[in-house]
């Protein structure tokens, strides 16, 4: 796939403009936004990542618009699972309702500028080193052995990272609006409002590290790895208002992810094994037996996934609900 500085450049344009437009228009001034407003902005956004999808897939081959559809599925799959820990961390904080939008925006462009930073390195180890895909197929293995463990037991609010960042900073006990830091008693000190901020930004930096290999399993095309990213980031500020609720009963997601990184995984080692040049595997030669997964496969693989994992989680917590109330 051949992409121009050119259309680089205009694609990293756009979604900034679309950040700034964010910004100023919903997040500047503190607000929650009505399930309306969520529900209209969320559909145009992930109506504007299909149609995105569609034009790839006409103007560059379905191959490449088959790619970009899995692994858009595949990191807004991951994404909700960051909204779920956002969540974990804005009640931590008890961060007000009005406020949520601002650090959900920035935790947002955080992730975006973390996760074009690994695009790169892991854009550059696969030019370079064809034996990174056991890595990154090993990798995926254990984050998926880890995910189905479920890894959202402990509040990220009071983690050991926190706890010593509060140590350093000068930390005020109560939120002054929107402010992340504020002058008391003739010193600098830092709001719960930054705190949040900084442990959504550490959250960010692990969840960086946790999708790129696993869309890398499924393209190697930087610009589609970039661009599935940005739009699985685009409107997950509203998502995160508009099934704030539906979040606590998708109970079955941890294990999904886990199917789908699992997958992704032994899709990496098989490509590994395909391509091989490491000497003591075949004689550094690719293994004939080993085949490759078409992306046809993997598309439907994990929006089967996501959808038998959505399913059953409100299929359980219904029927856990009218236990209940049965029981009352």
């Amino acid at each position: 796939m051949n992409v121009t500085p050119l259309a680089w450049g205009i694609t990293i344009a756009v979604t900034i403009a679309f950040f700034v437009y964010e910004f100023f228009a919903h997040v500047r001034k503190p607000h929650e936004p009505t399930i309306g407003e969520s529900a209209r902005w969320s559909a145009f956004y992930i109506g504007l990542a299909v149609v995105f999808g569609v034009g790839l897939g006409i103007v560059s081959g379905w191959d490449f618009g088959g790619e970009y559809f899995a692994g858009y599925l595949t990191e807004k799959a991951l994404s909700i699972d960051n909204l779920f820990v956002f969540l974990i961390i804005m009640t931590g904080f008890a961060v007000p309702r009005a406020y949520q939008q601002k650090v959900l925006m920035i935790g947002i462009v955080i992730a975006l500028i973390l996760r074009g930073a690994f695009i790169a390195v892991g854009a550059a180890l696969i030019a370079n080193l064809s034996w990174i895909f056991y890595v990154f197929g090993a990798f995926l293995l254990f984050l998926a052995y880890r995910q189905a463990r479920g890894g959202h037991e402990s509040n990220p609010a009071d983690s050991a990272f926190m706890r010593l960042v509060r140590r350093i900073l000068p930390v005020t006990d109560e939120f002054h609006e929107d402010k992340l830091t504020v002058r008391k008693d003739g010193r600098r000190w830092v709001t719960p409002m930054l705190l949040t901020i900084v442990a959504i930004g550490f959250i960010d930096l692990v969840f960086a590290i946790d999708s790129i290999p696993a869309i890398y399993g499924l393209t190697e095309e930087a610009y589609i790895v970039f661009v599935a990213n940005a739009f699985a980031l685009m409107g997950l500020r509203q998502l995160y208002f508009l099934i704030g609720g539906l979040l606590e009963r998708l109970v079955y997601l941890a294990q999904g992810l886990a199917v789908i990184l699992a997958f992704i995984g032994v899709k990496l080692v098989l490509h590994a094994l395909h391509v091989n040049e490491v000497p003591f595997i075949n004689g550094g030669q690719g293994v004939e037996w080993a085949p490759e997964i078409p992306i046809w496969f993997s598309l439907t693989f994990i929006g089967a996934t996501i959808a038998v994992a959505t399913i059953a989680s409100l299929v359980k917590t219904r029927a856990d609900r009218r236990r209940v109330d049965e029981s009352v």
